[in-house]
């Protein structure tokens, strides 16, 4: 490439804004989405097919209504599930949007920093650990270990060195090196844009237990058809005839709409927090909020500025102050300086001092602890180090530290030449204005706080007085595997292998671990947490690996996290105890109604009905007004299952009562169908707004969208029993007593829960 010059040197900023009018921006745009596509996808599942089954029965039997009823369930439930996706990929389109990545290119002979998009081929640019290549380039000076898992699929790291190829968005995991740009956007081995939402994702917590839920629904499901197999048999009825009602008894029990249900209810919510300048790069992030009951924050650039300053240079060599100090300045990243290399830039600025000429430079590398540099000095080339103290002590001869070092005033940073120690730098980084009032929320929603350092435990004792966090620190070395952490306010002498093994063995302990966090070394444990939070100044492979992104300094944005989660969690609830009870109590009236009156008491077109009209209600369930928990929620089946059960229990029993008052009155079976439809539909609305509180029903108002849907399906109820329409008409005092019993039962079982959980 006629570009590439035997000095690195980059394009200037008019070359670059031609190439890039000339080869478009660095990023493929993703496939629109098609609702008519959408719609097809949602006709061919095995939710769909089970309709489609029996919509194929209803035709070889001849019955055009039913068969037409359930091309009408079909394209409702496609048609359904297409507008909850839409909206989602519209909200979660947008979020993308909102975080762009970035790269370190020189342009006009100085490095800057610009969109990752505005990339073109022959770009010089710098790519560092923790970053994501941000396009094809050809390694012209470094090395670089990267993770290719998302070209190639392999876990195992590789190792790239001059000449070799890095590709578009493989993750740089140790190492610094120059690269020229060699192909961008669809050109690019990945041939797309590096994105940071995560669309599909290991299910949460609520996910899984309600994975369960419909698994014991199936098996209930497979009990009651056989049961009901068994007595057409027995009776000599027709089989035929049963299977489009078994096929319909499985769409209106089993939640098959709980996938969309998820997505809107988490979609709704990401795009309230992005508002609140929190970006959701993981759904199932939101609803792990609202169980987290660990949170490990990372002191430095989270609770503090993550701007040190250096309070105190100690020379521990024979020579000036200010050579040890040039050789320091030297052995930083002139590049892109990390803040500890800014703080010491920033000092030796202050005292007048310039760096040498840099060979043969490695950044710092959180696996050795030191950045170094060769450097040519009148004894000759020398190599400088520059990092941990206690990395440093390893690799150093022997030496004495001043009794005049105080260790407590902040982190310490050393500067080593050869095999000697010869300066030390501490640096005092303060807590952020607002973190000592964010941690006191984010306490007070229930959840532990603990803060991880690199630092010495006096260091970190202190900040943790400084911003409130009550109890012990202790180091590292202290924790056991068993460890209380009701009387810890944090852990010191920190290092990076030890962040993943604390989240991993808390969370064997049982508690659901937060995790925020900045760097490179922080992306395993983010990756691991339940819910990881990458803080505003993270790199790159850290937000990637987060399920939020805090797009603000500091943690003041965490509470409207968990605000989020616990009102997805509640809304969730809502729809999952309606969806349990409304299933149990529709198969065993139905299933014992048939075998004690030898009659279905309701027909497969009032079924459909109850099936489309619950499913409307779904719909605006995402935008219900929520309260607010302010502890931990817990995915207790037992407890759930018995708010169900005791849903279900009253409304299926009143069901058999109402039953047995329309054969005493002689009501024929078409009148029962459809005043069971009545009582079915009203008694479904009614739950909503009882599950939706721990109030009475009636002292907590919804949300418009919420009351307008269960108003508008009450209304419709009436009307299609009052005139007939897809029902058999029944008189309206039948229709207001259905209403008046729903009424009734519900203030019933209301008062018995509230007597049972007097807690609510």
């Amino acid at each position: 490439m006629a570009e590439e010059k035997s000095t690195l040197s980059g394009l200037t900023q008019v070359e670059a804004k031609a190439r890039l009018a000339k080869d478009g921006p660095n990023e493929v745009a993703e496939k629109p989405f098609s609702f008519p596509r959408a719609i097809a996808q949602r006709l061919w599942e095995p939710s769909a097919w089970i309709l489609e089954g029996a919509l194929l029965l209803e035709i070889i039997l001849g019955k055009g209504i039913q068969a037409g009823f359930i091309i009408v369930m079909l394209l409702f439930a496609a048609v359904n599930g297409a507008v909850q996706n839409r909206k989602a990929t519209k909200i979660l389109s947008g979020l993308t949007d909102q975080l762009t990545l970035t790269a370190t290119v020189m342009r006009d002979g100085q490095w800057r920093r610009v969109p990752a998009r505005e990339l073109v081929v022959g770009d010089l640019v710098s790519l560092t650990s923790g970053d994501l290549v941000p396009a094809d380039v050809n390694l012209l000076q470094g090395h670089a270990d990267l993770n290719e898992s998302s070209i190639t699929g392999e876990a195992q790291g590789v190792s790239r060195r001059v000449g070799d190829a890095a590709f578009a968005g493989t993750e740089l995991t140790a190492g610094h090196a120059l690269g020229r740009v060699t192909a961008t956007g669809k050109a690019s081995r990945s041939g797309k844009t590096i994105s940071l939402i995560n669309k599909s994702s290991a299910p949460g917590h609520l996910q899984q237990l309600l994975g369960k839920i419909i698994g014991y629904l199936a098996a209930v499901d497979a009990v009651l058809a056989v049961i009901l197999i068994v007595a057409t048999l027995v009776r000599g009825q027709s089989l035929l005839a049963l299977l489009p009602f078994l096929a319909m008894l499985v769409i209106a029990t089993i939640p098959i709409a709980m996938p969309s249900s998820f997505a809107v209810a988490n979609s709704v919510e990401a795009k309230v927090l992005s508002g609140q300048q929190v970006l959701v790069s993981d759904l199932t992030g939101i609803q792990e909020a609202a169980n987290m009951n660990v949170l490990l924050v990372d002191k430095t650039g989270t609770i503090t500025a993550n701007k040190p300053s250096v309070v105190a240079f100690y020379n521990l060599s024979a020579q000036p102050d200010e050579t040890v100090l040039q050789l320091a300045l030297t052995a930083t990243d002139q590049r892109k300086p990390s803040v500890i290399d800014a703080a010491i830039q920033n000092y030796a600025g202050q005292k007048q001092v310039a760096p040498l000429t840099q060979t043969n430079y490695l950044p710092f590398d959180s696996g050795t602890g030191y950045s170094q540099v060769q450097v040519s000095t009148e004894a000759g080339p020398q190599m400088v180090r520059l990092g941990s103290l206690k990395q440093l002590t390893k690799i150093t001869a022997a030496f004495t530290l001043p009794a005049s070092v105080d260790f407590s005033a902040g982190r310490t940073t050393a500067v080593a030449v050869a095999d000697q120690m010869v300066g030390l730098f501490i640096m005092q980084d303060q807590p952020r204005a607002d973190s000592a009032a964010a941690l006191a929320e984010i306490r007070a929603h229930g959840v532990k706080v603990l803060m991880l350092t690199g630092d010495n435990q006096k260091t970190a004792a202190a900040v943790a007085k400084q911003v409130g966090l009550p109890g012990r620190v202790i180091s590292i070395s202290e924790l056991t595997p068993h460890q209380p952490l009701d009387d810890l306010a944090g852990i010191a002498d920190v290092v990076p292998e030890d962040k993943l093994a604390m989240v991993t063995n808390f969370q064997k302990a049982g508690y659901i671990v937060g995790m925020t966090g900045d760097g490179v070394n922080d992306a395993p444990a983010l990756k691991q947490a339940d819910l990881g939070i990458a803080v505003a100044t993270a790199v790159d492979l850290a937000k990637r690996s987060a399920r939020m992104v805090l797009l603000t300094p500091g943690l003041s944005s965490i509470t409207n996290v968990l605000d989020s989660g616990h009102r997805v969690y509640k809304r969730m609830m809502t729809w999952t105890i309606t969806k349990l009870s409304r299933a149990a109590q529709l198969s065993i009236l139905l299933t014992f109604g048939y075998l004690i009156f030898g009659f279905l008491p309701l027909s497969l077109n009032a079924m459909i009905l109850v099936a489309l009209l619950n499913d409307l209600v779904t719909l605006v369930l995402g935008t219900d007004h929520a309260q607010i928990s302010h502890q931990p929620e817990r995915w207790d089946m037992k407890k759930l299952s018995k708010t169900a059960g005791l849903y279900a229990g009253g409304w299926t029993f009143a069901g058999f009562g109402w039953l047995l008052w329309l054969i005493h009155v002689g009501q024929t079976a078409a009148q029962i169908s459809t005043a069971l439809f009545c009582f079915l539909m009203f008694s479904a609305m009614l739950t909503i707004l009882m599950t939706r509180t721990t109030k009475p029903f009636w002292a907590s108002a919804a949300s418009k969208q919420v009351n307008w849907a269960i108003g508008g399906n009450t209304v419709v109820t009436m009307i299609l029993a009052g005139v007939g329409l897809g029902v058999t008409a029944v008189r309206l005092p039948i229709i207001f007593l259905a209403l008046a019993l729903t009424l009734v039962v519900g203030v019933l079982l209301t008062g018995l829960t509230r007597w049972l959980h007097p807690a609510a």
